[in-house]
């Protein structure tokens, strides 16, 4: 009914008053129906379990008339298979013991077959003697929980299961790694001697630092006799890395060889490995090329040892002195081998004394980064300094000296690194002419 514009206003009395009558109807339904009509179930039982009353909202879950469960059904019978033995295993024991279990996760079995997860709370009835009279149960519906708890196992599951595919794939990842490197490093020791043959007269040592065991190095060396008391040797570095540079390595390393059986004078095998290696890549449009130093080394029967060599673009040879001293033995004009057609190579001698120890090198050395940031390269000069801190020495004490220090340039050594270094012994070798 509208209320016109000559009736006044209600006084806020007379709203509170209007508001509390509105509570008021709303609150006056009877326990009865309160209780029949709960948002969760309520039952009662004896202490065998047998049903004596039950309200409305939980016949509705399982689809029961009250004529047919009230004192004929225990609660019991109400449970699944599981929920049943759970409940007489556990449930009813406990409940006897304590005389209270609270949110006891079970399952109620419908009429219609559906399985109806809940949580149960049950407290025994005393009576005035303490003699227990009946069980009072309440059961709310656990279906939204229910499926939560599901979704999280299902997620977990689904996160264990990725997380062991990925301890697979990495299981996977670390050996095919691990063959890759196994592989890498038969390849990488069939490229360089496994070790140097003795040298009468003279001391021989070598060491090869591979930056990456995932890739093949490009640095090679060899020491080989000739006959009538020479031996050669050689030490370089190709360019690039991995299988195509072990080809260069390879085809370098028995070129040489090769050669120095054809012809020894160093010059005469830097020409053939440099017609060589031009015919093969050059000429075919994918030119590639290698720094190298060719000598040969002869005993005398003096003590001292006669070494000639020459170079192909590659870092000088480093003679350190029974006297202290560190020299760059200069050869000069060597170009790359490989790169041109025609080269020229010129070709240095010098003559060891006793305790004089020549050294060669790759350019892994000199060009390792030193500093608290590895802005600064070693260098040749730092090369020679440290070289004469540590003479005399011998062939063995140097090649040992300088895998410390190369050791001590951590990330900062990031390129292949070979040393191989001969010399002559201060003290006479025993038996030798």
């Amino acid at each position: 009914m509208c209320r016109t514009d000559e009736e006044p206003e209600p006084t806020e009395t007379e709203s509170a008053a209007g508001t509390d009558a509105a509570f008021t109807a709303l609150l006056e339904d009877s326990a009865e129906d309160l209780y029949e009509s709960a948002p969760c179930g309520y039952l009662s039982t004896l202490m065998d379990g047998t049903i004596a009353k039950i309200n409305l909202t939980l016949l509705n879950w399982l689809g029961l008339e009250r004529e047919a469960v009230v004192g004929r059904v225990r609660f019991a019978d109400l449970l699944t298979v599981g929920g049943k033995l759970y409940h007489e295993t556990h449930f009813a024991p406990l409940l006897r013991m304590q005389g209270e279990l609270r949110g006891i996760a079970l399952e109620l079995k419908s009429a219609d077959g559906r399985r109806l997860p809940v949580l149960v709370s049950s407290v025994v009835k005393h009576s005035g003697e303490g003699e227990p009279l009946l069980i009072r149960t309440t059961v709310f519906d656990a279906a939204d929980r229910r499926a939560y708890e599901q979704e999280l196992l299902r997620r977990r599951r689904e996160a264990e299961q990725a997380q062991a595919a990925a301890e697979e794939a990495r299981r996977r990842a670390e050996a095919d790694r691990q063959r890759l490197a196994d592989a890498l490093a038969v390849l990488q020791q069939s490229l360089v001697p496994s070790s140097l043959p003795a040298v009468p007269g003279l001391e021989t040592a070598v060491h090869y630092h591979t930056a990456s065991p995932d890739r093949l190095g490009g640095d090679f060396y060899d020491l080989f006799p000739l006959g009538d008391g020479r031996w050669a040797f050689f030490l370089g570095d190709v360019c690039g890395k991995g299988p195509q540079a072990a080809s260069l390595t390879s085809l370098s390393r028995y070129t040489l060889r090769a050669a120095a059986l054809h012809d020894p004078e160093p010059a005469a095998a830097l020409n053939t490995l440099n017609a060589v290696l031009y015919e093969r890549y050059a000429v075919g449009g994918d030119p590639r090329y290698c720094t190298v130093i060719f000598g040969l080394v002869e005993p005398r029967a003096d003590g001292r040892a006669t070494v000639r060599l020459a170079s192909g673009g590659h870092p000088p040879t480093l003679v350190i002195r029974a006297d202290g001293r560190a020299e760059y033995l200069p050869t000069p004009g060597g170009l790359l081998v490989g790169a041109l057609p025609a080269a020229r190579f010129t070709t240095a001698q010098t003559t060891l004394a006793a305790g004089d120890t020549l050294l060669l090198y790759t350019d892994g050395l000199t060009e390792a980064r030193t500093g608290p940031t590895r802005e600064s390269l070693f260098g040749d000069d730092a090369l020679r300094v440290f070289a004469a801190d540590h003479a005399p020495t011998t062939a063995p004490g140097l090649i040992a000296a300088l895998t410390d220090l190369l050791k001590s340039f951590g990330d900062g050594l990031d390129d292949d690194t070979a040393l191989l270094a001969l010399g002559v012994p201060a003290d006479p070798v025993p038996g030798h002419v």
